[in-house]
């Protein structure tokens, strides 16, 4: 039995069981025998496995709609949680998860007309918010654009299919394209033609980071104006290998001060010098990684978590922090 050792995870679910949903794709289904109370399209924090390590996984199942809570994951070759999650969980086994967390769900964010974005793994919290749309709110308007590498890697296919024709779906392959499938990646003008009534849409996108930047481009300049993003893969580290500028971390009262480099994030620099953090996401989403600086300057590309009053006081989520001085940290 898998025990508790992170104390952000305090719900203990079992497993019931694995399904293979694509090559490299599972759906754990978890019995939760207390109440979780989640909204279509947030995230928990799970364990993995006996380690105290985090790692965020969107909740793919819908609220009310399904017996089991489902973590519907990736296998990546030397990750760490996915790995353990695809490859060496089974049923009968315990999972620890966070309560759940996040702003991307329709159910803070109530529309008529969305436009809901996904490529990939991407499509685990549109998937669940499209079904909660589909019984509570049935008039609005959703169009779906999902893209993927090819028709075999289309996730929840049979679930898409049976959304239509309330959900407007197109599925756009870069590899491989059917008679209903597009051939090659989203386009401006691919995208104009599919939502010209983009300015009076809400726009939910969720994909690895480069997609994300790229439809968010072609969105905005399409007119949108309420758009909402899920990071889903985690930032890159930092190579800070030919970046030159050293910089002091201190926290504040220690009397010794630590160094890392200009280039380098807030948490990046925090666990070189040992400076204690919880991690989880990497991707300034959880928010497990709230830190409070005291002075220096600094940028950051996410406050998702953060209250105005956090924010007014000098927190920031280390993983999108990068500083750009020496660091004072609470």
């Amino acid at each position: 039995m898998t025990m508790q050792t992170n104390p952000l995870c305090s719900w203990r679910m079992q497993v019931h069981h694995v399904t293979q949903e694509t090559p490299d794709v599972w759906t754990i289904a978890l019995i939760n025998h207390d109440f979780y109370r989640w909204q279509a399209g947030q995230f928990a924090l799970v364990q993995i496995g006996k380690s105290a390590q985090l790692r965020a996984y969107t909740l793919s199942s819908t609220p009310g709609q399904s017996e089991f809570i489902t973590l519907t994951v990736r296998y990546i070759d030397g990750g760490q949680g996915s790995g353990w999650l695809t490859r060496q969980v089974k049923p009968g086994d315990y999972v620890w998860l966070s309560d759940p967390q996040g702003e991307f769900s329709c159910e803070q964010h109530p529309a008529e007309r969305y436009l809901m974005m996904a490529a990939g793994c991407g499509i685990t919290p549109v998937i669940s918010m499209c079904r909660w749309l589909a019984i509570h709110r049935r008039e609005c308007s959703v169009t779906l654009c999902y893209s993927v590498r090819s028709h075999q890697e289309v996730i929840f296919a049979a679930e898409l299919a049976a959304l239509q024709p309330w959900l407007n779906l197109v599925i756009v392959a870069e590899d491989s394209p059917t008679a209903e499938m597009p051939d090659g990646r989203l386009t401006l003008e691919k995208l104009s033609a599919l939502v010209p009534d983009m300015a009076s849409r809400t726009v939910m996108i969720c994909g690895p980071e480069g997609y994300m930047q790229q439809v968010e481009g072609f969105a905005r300049a399409l007119g949108a104006q309420d758009l909402w993003k899920e990071q889903f893969t985690p930032m890159q580290a930092t190579d800070t290998s030919d970046q030159g500028q050293p910089f002091a971390l201190r926290v504040s009262g220690a009397k010794k001060a630590g160094t890392f480099t200009s280039g380098s994030t807030l948490l990046e620099a925090m666990e070189k010098n040992a400076v204690d953090i919880v991690a989880a996401c990497r991707s300034g989403v959880c928010g497990c990684c709230k830190t409070r600086i005291v002075s220096g300057d600094y940028t950051t590309s996410s406050l998702q978590t953060l209250s105005k009053e956090e924010i007014a006081a000098g927190y920031v989520l280390a993983c999108s922090c990068k500083p750009v001085s020496d660091i004072v940290l609470a």
